[in-house]
């Protein structure tokens, strides 16, 4: 096959070596671009690192030696003289649904995720780099001397195709936690960890990290590779962000042995405290930060606001007053530079049929927008949002009037990921509740697409899950009961 027939190619990346060969053409998600990667089925087993032993090649590196090469790669990211960085913008475009600005602006931020002091933080608070440089003592009451060591895994890591920021993500982890990683590209951001490692080739072709990364693309479900790959003599740990059907997919190799690592979909949602309508002031500043938490990377985080619990209670002022925010976000968040937000580049057409329907009767619903796809919002007119609303996308959001928080506790469940919550004397009054039904993370309204790595992610931790923690014990006889003394 000639490389016109694709719209790109996706290479493959085996711990240093770049492999240009045996193509095999593959359509992008929902008929967008088409592009090309080598058969995986050729080159299977070389995915899997097969001697363990040859890992500690990684643990001759420093700490401080990783945060220099990883500084100087993401100087290297550069996206204005970086080919590879502007490669995969291109590709992108093409098989993403992002707009050019907005996803040119994960690029750019490239660099700063590679930045020294937020891989120091990382490492630090999710793990502690005394854990991953050595062996650190402890003593335990009953006399027995610890040596605990945060050690390494073969990982395969699946991450999602939200932007370029995610597989810069998947490379920092996998780098701090000295891994070997095999990172399975999506279908959607076929080639962003492949610029990241390709660079890296570029500035350290011969270092430890290099030759512990692959990057690799496959089709999803090819159960004639995965059921060889994924097993414990080779992989140890999975880490897989994605829809439930991929998830439920890996779990049928999960076996002693072999850990999943599980990102999987989540929906948000957001409370707005009567303080809201404190003064006109105030409502701008929630309808704006409202409109942030909605249209930031267009709706496409789990993170992003779809129903807003407002508690400005049903009566008739209280509806007016929901009315007049829902105005007010609608305006904000067709105000927001297109770098952050802009008209989605496709819209779901069975939620736009849903919607014309929802205009022919206002009785119980308000549609502010929406009339040339470019998001909207819908005002509740009474206490209950509309039966669409796992639907919502686009940049369509739902208003909701309550009159009292136990409305909004029904709507937290296991998959809540993110609350967005105003004022914060309100997030302090929730916060031991609310994670009580499911919610996991609970932050200032306008900052829910704005999380740090440094955090926990999904109410778990998932570096120190990467990691082993081995344990080295000394058990003196005269301070640990000698058992094989008893009589």
């Amino acid at each position: 096959m000639s490389n016109d027939q694709a719209d790109f190619s996706v290479p493959l990346f085996i711990r240093g070596q770049l492999i240009e060969d045996n193509w095999v053409e593959f359509g992008g998600r929902g008929g967008s671009a088409t592009f090309r990667a080598p058969d995986i089925h050729q080159y299977a087993e070389q995915l899997p690192l097969r001697n363990p032993g040859d890992m500690a090649d990684l643990y001759q590196v420093s700490f401080e030696e990783i945060l220099d090469v990883l500084e100087q790669l993401g100087q290297a990211l550069d996206f204005e003289t970086n080919a590879h960085v502007q490669e995969a913008f291109a590709a992108g475009l093409a098989a993403s649904n992002y707009p050019a600005a907005m996803l040119k602006a994960s690029y750019v931020m490239l660099p700063s995720a590679f930045s020294r002091d937020a891989v120091r933080e990382i490492a630090e608070q999710r793990i502690g780099i005394d854990y991953l440089e050595g062996w650190v003592e402890q003593t335990l009451h009953d006399g027995r001397q610890l040596r605990i060591r945060a050690m390494g895994a073969r990982a395969l890591h699946i991450p999602a195709g939200n932007g370029g920021l995610v597989s810069a993500v998947t490379i920092i982890r996998n780098v701090i936690t000295r891994s070997d990683a095999i990172i399975k590209a999506p279908s959607n951001d076929p080639l962003t960890a492949m610029a990241i490692v390709r660079t890296l080739h570029d500035i350290a072709p011969d270092h430890p990290i290099t030759r512990h990364l692959t990057v690799a693309y496959w089709k999803g479900g090819d159960t004639q590779l995965e059921s060889t790959l994924y097993r414990p003599e080779h992989i140890e740990k999975i880490v897989a962000w994605g829809g439930f059907a991929s998830v439920k997919h890996i779990t049928q190799f999960i076996q002693p042995g072999l850990e999943l690592i599980s990102l999987d979909p989540k929906r948000s949602t957001t409370i707005i405290g009567a303080e809201a309508f404190a003064s006109e002031a105030t409502l701008h500043e929630v309808a704006a930060r409202a409109a942030c938490d909605i249209g930031v990377a267009n709706q496409e985080a789990c993170a992003s606001a779809r129903v807003i619990y407002v508690l400005s209670g049903t009566d008739a002022a209280g509806i007016d007053n929901i009315n007049r925010l829902g105005e007010l976000i609608y305006a904000k968040l067709m105000a927001m530079p297109d770098y952050i937000s802009t008209k989605p580049k496709t819209f779901d057409r069975e939620l736009a049929e849903y919607m014309d329907a929802t205009r022919l009767d206002d009785t119980f619903y308000r549609i502010i927008g929406g009339e040339d796809l470019e998001g909207a919002v819908i005002v509740s007119q009474f206490d209950e949002p509309v039966d669409y609303s796992p639907m919502l996308s686009g940049r369509v959001a739902n208003l909701v009037p309550v009159d009292s928080i136990d409305a909004v506790t029904r709507a937290v469940n296991a998959y809540t990921q993110t609350v967005g919550i105003y004022p914060d004397s309100l997030k302090e009054e929730l916060r031991d509740l609310l994670p009580l039904y499911g919610a996991q993370r609970l932050t200032s309204l306008g900052y829910a697409c704005s999380p740090s790595v440094a955090m926990p992610q999904d109410a778990i931790e998932p570096l120190r899950r990467m990691c082993k923690w081995i344990v080295e014990e000394t058990c003196a006889p005269d301070k640990v009961f000698p058992v094989w003394e008893a009589q």
